[in-house]
């Protein structure tokens, strides 16, 4: 939780910040900074964001974090940075993958110059679990992404960048639970693409505990996960089945998407080897070797042994009344179920 006190005086910026977790933190938040500053290039939603809070706290910045010139005029006087701003979409990463190079890999640049220049405190970069073994576009940038954030790091002396990296939020814009109830109550067959897939189960509040807890926690180069329950995809069907009461809707097996995993990886095998654990979370501290290449190539860690990845397949697994209860814990849910 953030000191109410300590933050009164503090501007902060959320890149991307009509997004889910910018709407989120913004309504949990509000009260707790002088200045909010809101940066993305939707004109729209940025209007709509408007016309909810009407007030002067609320300051919004047309522009496009590939634009160095705009963030940078963004990033005046601010005090903290959420760097939200993504293309996030695999389909359309994949179909324009330079696209997605100049907006997550560039435009993180950009971000964290202008940070560094502007004598930001402290910035969060926000990144995936499909940075981790990444078999897309999108994934693959925005691992670049987090090497572009630990690079930048090292010499950040009076900024402190560190990153949270999670999957999909229950419920969240392109997200398969909205798919599903729109299906549903559509009276549409429901596309299911493997039944045994498993995918984490995070709601956008845990999204914005775990930014949280990196803000108040985080040196530089740090990464923060939570330790996250998981479901197949098959049980997460059923759960929203039962809570429309939908027993007999036609479900279609439809195979894998391109650029789909069966699971979610959050942590490599080689980073658990040396991640920190904190009960709640777990750290992926950043490697502070130089270049000399004696430490990559002459030396290793005897004490390193072989471990799993951190993915959707080894973690605690929801049952079906469980993830009936989580369901509905999620506002999304409730306002549209009968």
């Amino acid at each position: 939780m953030l000191d109410k006190k300590k933050f009164k005086d503090s501007k902060i910026l959320i890149t991307g910040g009509v997004g889910s977790f910018g709407n989120a933190f913004i309504s949990k938040f509000y009260d707790f900074f002088k200045e909010i500053r809101v940066f993305s290039r939707d004109e729209k939603k940025q209007e709509d964001m408007r016309k909810i809070y009407n007030n002067n706290k609320i300051k919004f910045y047309l522009g496009d974090v590939r634009d160095r010139e705009s963030i940078y005029s963004a990033t005046k006087d601010i005090d903290y940075i959420f760097h939200a701003a993504a293309l996030k979409q695999v389909p359309s990463c994949d179909f324009f993958p330079v696209e997605a190079t100049k907006t997550n890999i560039l435009g993180t640049e950009n971000v964290l110059n202008a940070a560094i220049l502007s004598g930001v405190k402290r910035v969060i970069c926000l990144s995936t679990d499909k940075a981790v073994y990444p078999i897309n576009a999108m994934g693959i940038s925005k691992a670049m992404a987090e090497k572009v954030m630990s690079a930048t790091s090292r010499s950040s002396q009076n900024t402190i960048i560190s990153c949270t990296r999670y999957g999909n939020v229950m419920a969240s814009r392109g997200s398969v639970i909205p798919l599903f109830i729109n299906q549903i109550i559509n009276n549409q067959p429901i596309t299911l693409t493997n039944p045994n897939m498993t995918r984490f189960m995070m709601t956008l509040d845990e999204a914005v505990d775990l930014v949280l807890y990196a803000f108040n926690h985080s040196r530089s180069g740090d990464i923060f996960v939570q330790k996250s329950p998981a479901a197949t995809v098959e049980d997460l069907v059923k759960a929203l089945l039962i809570i429309f009461d939908k027993p007999k809707h036609k479900v279609n097996i439809i195979g894998p998407r391109h650029g789909e995993k069966l699971h979610e990886t959050l942590i490599s095998a080689e980073e658990m080897q040396k991640v920190n654990d904190l009960g709640k979370y777990y750290k992926i501290s950043p490697d502070l070797r130089d270049l000399n290449y004696s430490n990559y190539v002459d030396s290793g860690d005897i004490n390193n042994s072989l471990v799993d990845n951190y993915d959707s397949s080894n973690t605690q697994k929801l049952n079906i009344e469980e993830l009936v209860l989580l369901l509905n814990s999620l506002d999304y849910v409730t306002k549209l179920k009968p």
